[in-house]
Order: structure tokens, then sequence, then C-alpha cells
């Protein structure tokens, strides 16, 4: 049954929340008059003035009631006067909710509102009041329904069908959720229901709130609304995480993972948008947190879901220097900084690695050194070894590469003369440990320059084979690497280079003159193709008396015992675990009937295969393909 009201006034609270105008849809009251305070008005059109989503919903609300008095035939007034410029600006003082509540009282009518100080003042007047209990838990708000469980984002923008990004990170289809279109007020409504939802929740925040744009973190959903003028329409982007990993089920390497572990503390977690940054940043933090380290997190917005444990502290809801305070205060083991964009989050970043915080850093980039070189011109250059020392790339949410950082003195890369030797910051794969960048200071520059092999133009083909042919007078064995358009290194055997150079140095000196190009002199076995040649022969050999090894075993009699045995596989070695019967014995292993090697057991019967042994590629391919890996004693 309908409650009757003769008089009802309602403040901005529940104005801004769509309240009255449910009610009186839902026939829960039955009113003679709305009175409507000039105030509430003046108050939402200052919002909708400086372009905040309250003021457009506000004043929607309003519209609503004057159609609804038409609807069910009540009267709406409105009264009062329009508040001062310092009342308005002082709103949040409650200079607005007194003059509302002044209004009621000397209207002898009831005002409803869901603010808890309002209720407490009204009531020591002993006014009529109606209070309505924000809701505590979650409600299924019209967000919820364009997601399930395979939905990253939805797109919802007035005049057009909802979209949404549906599968993972890397591997995605973009699909319309219906096939009509979003209404202006449809977009509003969805609106008003998440600042009310977020103005209750214990997980819901409005994280910036800006003219044009509001951000909104509410539960696990982080939330883009857009409006006029920023926006040529209003739109609505939720994104939403579609799976929690843990650091085990990234298939980490067991260097990647000891480094993260022990030794890693200026860390970086870059990837491209949608790729699963934030996701590998999440699982590394509860790695820590299980590790009983202290973590806290520097989120804008707080959208990362951590336990309780963890403490998570945002930016925008305060400034760099309080976050700076706060954690150095706090004494945190590990921090992460998620969406690191600009030059004060760089410093802050840079400043608490330099006070000794372990630091993981969320950052945008196409590929693993844009991360660094988003540090380039914040820092000093030779700072940046000692704030980042690991970049770890995601690309469809795993790990694509992982670079290492450190600092030296050396010639950069393509350079020739010992005199350019200067501080270079070496960028390494971290798996392989194959330089690949090197960043280091080029006149007044900063430059970061790719490391490669290349291909010598033609005319460095040729200075090298005139250069090839003059010292053929010298040796009959020459290698020339022309290195720069005035610069080139001849290779000759060691027997050769006295008589190369001559007495104080003047045969070279005449042939350099000759040639018009500076040449050094070097031992034809530091040739880098010599050196690869002597490698791949070594390995033919090797190879070779391997094979040897097994006719000879096929010719003989098997005439040893099969051997039981259990084994383990570890990044140094492969180890056999025999019967302790099996001590000091003499044990052939064998694929199949073919020989491989013979190994002489320890004294507890364990066999221990180095990893740098041609022979252990063999034996862990066929262990991890379960082949016929046999062993037979002696």
């Amino acid at each position: 049954m309908a409650q009757k009201i003769e008089k009802l006034v309602p403040d901005t609270s529940v104005i801004i929340e769509g309240i009255v105008s449910q009610k009186l849809k839902n026939k829960e009251y039955e009113i003679e008059q709305l009175i409507i305070h000039e105030a509430v008005l003046a108050e939402l059109e200052h919002q909708a003035n400086t372009n905040r989503t309250i003021g457009y919903l506000g004043l929607a609300e309003i519209k609503r009631l004057n159609d609804l008095s038409k609807e069910l035939g009540f009267e709406m007034k409105f009264i009062g006067v329009r508040p001062k410029p310092i009342e308005i600006r002082n709103a949040s003082l409650g200079e607005i909710d007194s003059i509302i509540r002044d209004a009621a009282y000397n209207e002898d009518a009831t005002l409803i509102t869901s603010d808890k100080v309002q209720v407490r003042v009204a009531d020591a007047k002993g006014m009529k009041i109606i209070y309505i209990i924000p809701h505590l838990e979650s409600k299924d708000i019209k967000l919820y329904s364009f997601f399930d469980e395979t939905t990253m984002s939805v797109h919802l923008r007035e005049n057009v069908q909802p979209f949404a990004k549906k599968g993972k990170p890397g591997e995605w289809k973009f699909v319309a959720l219906r096939d009509t279109v979003l209404g202006h007020e449809e977009v509003q409504e969805i609106s008003r229901e998440i600042f009310e939802e977020t103005k209750f929740r214990k997980d819901g925040f409005i994280e910036i709130d800006r003219p044009g744009s509001t951000i909104v973190q509410l539960g696990k959903y982080r939330i883009v609304i857009t409006r006029p003028p920023f926006s040529d329409g209003w739109e609505i982007t939720a994104v939403r995480p579609v799976k929690k990993l843990n650091l085990d089920e990234y298939d980490l390497s067991e260097n990647l993972k000891q480094r993260i572990a022990e030794q890693a503390e200026g860390m970086l977690v870059a990837g491209a948008p949608g790729m699963g940054k934030s996701t590998f940043a999440q699982a590394i933090a509860e790695f820590y947190a299980l590790q009983n380290k202290i973590v806290k997190t520097v989120e804008a917005p707080r959208d990362l879901d951590l336990p309780e444990t963890i403490t998570q502290y945002s930016i925008n809801h305060g400034n760099a220097q309080e976050i700076h305070d706060v954690l150095l205060l706090s004494r945190p083991d590990y921090t992460v900084f998620d969406e690191m964009r600009n030059t004060d989050d760089f410093k802050l970043f840079a400043d608490l690695r330099l006070a000794g915080v372990g630091m993981v850093g969320v950052v945008h980039g196409t590929n693993p050194v844009d991360a660094i070189q988003r540090f380039i011109g914040r820092v000093e250059m030779g700072v940046i070894p000692q704030i980042i020392d690991t970049v770890i790339f995601i690309k469809n949410g795993t790990v694509n590469k992982v670079l290492s950082l450190k600092m030296m003195v050396k010639v950069p890369s393509g350079m020739t003369e010992a005199d350019l030797a200067r501080p270079v910051v070496v960028i390494t794969d971290f798996e392989t440990g194959k330089l690949e960048y090197e960043i280091y200071s080029y006149g007044e520059e900063t430059v970061v320059i790719p490391v490669s092999k290349e291909d010598k133009s033609g005319a460095q083909r040729l200075a090298g084979d005139s250069i090839a042919r003059e010292f053929k007078n010298f040796s009959d064995d020459v290698e020339v690497d022309v290195v720069s358009p005035n610069k080139a290194v001849v290779y000759v055997p060691e027997k050769d280079i006295a008589r190369i150079i001559g007495k104080q140095g003047k045969n070279i000196e005449a042939t350099e003159k000759k040639l018009g190009i500076s040449i050094e002199i070097r031992e034809l076995k530091e040739y880098p193709s010599k050196q690869e040649s002597n490698k791949q022969e070594f390995q033919k050999k090797e190879f070779n008396n391997q094979e040897s090894g097994r006719k000879e075993f096929s010719k003989r009699e098997l005439t040893g015992k099969e051997v039981h045995f259990d084994h383990q596989i570890t990044k140094k070695a492969i180890l056999f675990y025999l019967d302790p019967s099996m001590q000091d014995k003499d044990v052939d292993l064998m694929i199949g009937e073919d020989y491989l090697m013979t190994a002489k057991t320890g004294k507890t019967g364990m066999i221990k295969i180095n990893r740098k042994n041609k022979i252990s590629h063999i034996l862990v391919d066929e262990l991890d393909n379960k082949g016929k890996v046999r062993l037979v004693g002696k």
C-alpha cells in the first residue's frame, strides 16, 4: 500500500540517485505536492556547467519528476531564491543542505534524503523525515548484464549498438551485443546506476572526476565515462580482467624465477595495451606477499585484484610527495607501480628505487626497449641500471622477452678507436646473454643503439679485397675486416706479423701510406670466422668420435646386464640414480641398441652428466620424450 504524503521535499542526494522518481513509479509514495528548492537546481546547474556527471544526472531526474507530475496528478512546486555563488561553492560544507532543510521545516513538509548527517540534523529539529538507507551490498546494475565470462571490455555509446571485446589478451573478437542501439537516456541511466553503486560499496571509488570525463573503479570493473563537450556523445567503456593467474602459471624459466625471487629489485613489466601487463604485475605482487614480504601498490585507478594483505594506494587521491612519504615511512619490501604514464610517475619510481625500495613498474610499450627509453631524459643515464635491472615484456598474455641491464666502460659497438671509450648501459637478452642494445652519450644527446651484425657495403668489400691482395705479398693466409672508411684490421699467422710490421714499423707505415687507410695487425686465430670454424671442427671431431664409439660397441657382443635407474634433470646436470650396489662401476649409456658413452658411478651409485656435454642434449630429448634410454652394467 502506498505511503500518503502531503508535501515532499527531496535534497540533492536523492535527486542525483533517481530515488524519488523510482518510488513514485513503483507506487510506493502517493503525494499531493513535490517541492523543489531553487538551491537544488543551482547546485545541479553548477555541476553540469563544470561538466560533472552528477549534474547531468540530477537535471535528468528533475525532468522525469516533471513528467511524472502530469502523469500521476501531483503538483510540482519550485520555491526559494537562488543561493549565492559562495553558498554553491560551499555545498560540501553543508550550506545547500541547510537551505533545503529550512525550506522543508518552513513548509511543514516531509524531507526525503539519503544523507546520514542531514537526517541527524533534521531529527534534532523534530522534522518529518524519510531516510533512504543506502544499500551496502552489490546489486545487479544494468552494466553487468553486458558481461559474460569471456568478456574483456564493454563499449557503450549513445545512438550506437553496444559492443564488447570477447576472448583473451591477443586473441579476442569485437562483437555486437544486440541489434538495437543505445538511447541517450539509457546511457545516462547506466551512468547514474554506476555512480549510485560506487557511493555505497567499499570497493567502489570515483578515482578521477574531470569536466567531460570520469574514471570509476567498481570492484573488478574499471569504468571510463565521457560526455560532451569533451566527447561528441555520452560513452561508457568498462574493462574487466577475464583471468587471474599466479606466477607458476606463466611457464617461466628457472633463471627468471630465481631472478624475480632473489635479485630483481628494479623491474619493469612492459607491453601493448590489453596484452596482460597488469595481470602479470598482480601475479608478482601476490608472489612477494606469499614470501612474507610487505607489498604495497600505487595505482591510478586501483584496479588490481589483490588480497587484503596488500595495501593499494591511489595516486589520484594523493600526490607524488604524499606517496613518497608514506612508502618511505611504512618501509615496504616491494611496491608495484601500475600504469606509469607521466614524468612525475617515472621520477617517483626512480626516487623510491634509489631509496632502496624494491619496485615493479608497469609501462606501455610496443617492444621491450621502449620501456627503458621512457626513463631517458627524466633521469640521468648513469643511474638507469641502478633504477632498472630487469625488463619483462608481455605479449598475448605470456612472457615474450626479458632484458637485463648493467653499466660498463667500453668502446660502443661500431666504434673502433680506444679513445672513444665511455660509460655505456649494456642491454642484453636475459636468457641468452646476447647483446641487443647500448645506451650512451653521443655529443649532447643520449642515444639507444641496436647492436647487430650488418653486412659490409660493396665499397667496403672491394676495399677489403684490395687490402688482402697487398698483404698476400707478405703472407699466404690473410683475412681482412674493414671496420670503417678509415681503418681495417688485417689477420695473419703469428709467424708473419714481425715481417709485416718491419723494423720500427717501417713496412706497415709504408703500406698504410700506399693504401691510404689505417691498418691494425692481429693474429689469424682471432678472426671471428676462424674461431667459429675451429669450434665447428671440434664439434665435428667430437661427433665422429661418438659415432665411432657407437659402431665399435655395436660390433661387440652385449655381455653386461641392464640396470634399473631413476633420473633427474636439473639446469646444470642430468643425474642417474642406480642401486647403491653399483658404486664405482663402469656403465654403458645406450639409446635403444645405439651406444652413447661409458660412465663411472660414484660412491652412492649415481652418474652425473654435465649439461654442457654435447651428449646431454641427446639424453634430455630422449628422456623428455620417454625414449628408450638404457643403462648396461659391465
